[in-house]
Parts: structure tokens; C-alpha cells; sequence
């Protein structure tokens, strides 16, 4: 199982972005798809979160700027960020709590992660 994740770069503060994270190979099923970022001396936080029913979960500091979706077709998340902030800044990774082929039970399955960095 291997997660891709794009569409990071370099914003503006007040600028978008759109990241996207696909799934592939041998899975069986994906429960929660969600993003995390790190930044520079910070613990790994979660960003946002959706449920195979949709349910969705944001982190305090996002809440009205970032909407996390997901293509259940496609096993691809994704995380709108708008009105981006400089505290936005750092390695943005997905993750997913599912179970490949092989896996007797669901685990976490973790991205390369992708730099998102604010600054004018």
C-alpha cells in the first residue's frame, strides 16, 4: 500500500492551496483518510480528518479555512486550504487507518508528506 500525496508549494499568506493524497495498491479497505502537519520543533499534529461516511474533523486552528474531502472511487483525499497563515507552514502528510490484503487487522499507513510553506 502506497499513499502519494501532492500539491504543496509555496503561498502568500492569505493564498490557497488544494492538496491531494491517492491510495494504491493491494488495499481492502480504508476507514479514516486525514491529513497531519510538522512543523519545524513542533509535534506531528492532526490536521483534519473524514470517515468512510463522511464525518469530518478539523483542528481548532483550521476550522472555517480548510475542508478535507475524499473520492471513495479514486481512494484519494484531499485538503483545501484556504486564507493561508505563515503558522500554516510545514510538511503536510496524509494518512490513512485501513487494511491492505495482507493485514489481519486495520493499521495507520503514512505519505511522504508534502512542504507547504507561507510566507510574503
Amino acid at each position: 500500500v502506497q499513499l502519494q500525496a501532492s500539491g504543496g508549494g509555496l503561498v502568500q499568506p492569505g493564498g490557497s492551496l488544494r492538496l491531494s493524497c491517492a491510495v494504491s495498491g493491494s488495499i481492502s479497505a480504508i476507514n479514516m483518510m486525514g491529513w497531519y502537519r510538522q512543523a519545524p520543533g513542533k509535534q506531528r499534529e492532526l490536521v483534519a480528518m473524514i470517515s468512510n461516511t463522511g464525518s469530518k474533523t478539523y483542528t481548532h486552528s483550521v476550522k472555517g479555512r480548510f475542508s478535507i474531502s475524499r473520492d471513495n472511487a479514486k481512494n484519494t483525499v484531499y485538503l483545501q486550504m484556504n486564507r493561508l497563515k505563515p503558522e500554516d507552514t510545514g510538511v503536510y502528510l496524509c494518512n490513512i487507518w485501513g487494511r491492505g490484503v495482507s493485514d489481519l487487522r486495520s493499521r495507520d499507513y503514512w505519505g511522504q508528506g508534502t512542504q507547504v510553506t507561507v510566507s510574503s
